[in-house]
């Protein structure tokens, strides 16, 4: 009798024990996927900023005065390295959609840059570099929702919270992005 009750004791132990280590482990992945995620965003980040200089001076000749959409664009890329947390890396990307954006508007209304080779081949790239970052931020959404699940579901939120595992920040676009920018080109002021 007493040797079967060690049995299940030890068994029991074992059992929770493997349980702690198996959902600690979950953590550690899920917490690793978000930051592979997210790593994956700046990858394309990173592509778009060496894109835009090229798009800049392939434009700049045609449009010297825009050069505040340029000012802008060299601030906001700035700003982007210059950005520690995950947070701050995002407004700040936000911001070179909206300098980006208006230069693009702009360029709509200059037909004569849309027929130089350059011009149109640095803006297949820039349309695509800006979908992958969509897609990417779509899957570091994903991840980011995953792994909060993970860490608010009983009982591994217990092991979450004796770890220092804490939620993770969606990605998520300023309101002032989503806003369409107004260009004036009027040059008989």
């Amino acid at each position: 009798m007493k040797k079967t009750v060690w049995i299940i004791i030890i068994a029991a132990v074992l059992i929770i024990g493997a349980w702690f280590w198996s959902s600690y482990n979950k953590l550690v992945t899920a917490n690793e996927s978000v930051d592979n995620q997210w790593a994956q965003v700046q990858t394309q980040y990173q592509r778009r900023f060496d894109l835009i200089p090229n798009l800049v001076n392939a434009v700049k000749g045609a449009m010297t005065q825009e050069q505040s959409v340029f000012d802008a664009l060299a601030e906001a890329r700035a700003n982007y390295s210059g950005a520690q947390s995950v947070n701050d890396k995002a407004a700040a990307a936000t911001q070179v959609e909206s300098s980006l954006s208006r230069l693009l508007a702009i360029m709509e209304n200059y037909p004569e840059l849309k027929s130089i080779d350059a011009v149109q081949t640095l803006m297949a790239q820039l349309e695509g570099t800006e979908n992958r970052i969509s897609v990417e931020r779509g899957r570091f959404n994903d991840e980011v929702r995953n792994f909060n699940v993970m860490i608010k579901r009983f009982p591994t939120n217990m092991i979450a919270g004796m770890y220092g595992f804490s939620a993770k920040t969606y990605f998520e676009v300023s309101a002032a992005a989503a806003a369409a920018p107004t260009v004036d080109l009027e040059l008989n002021k």
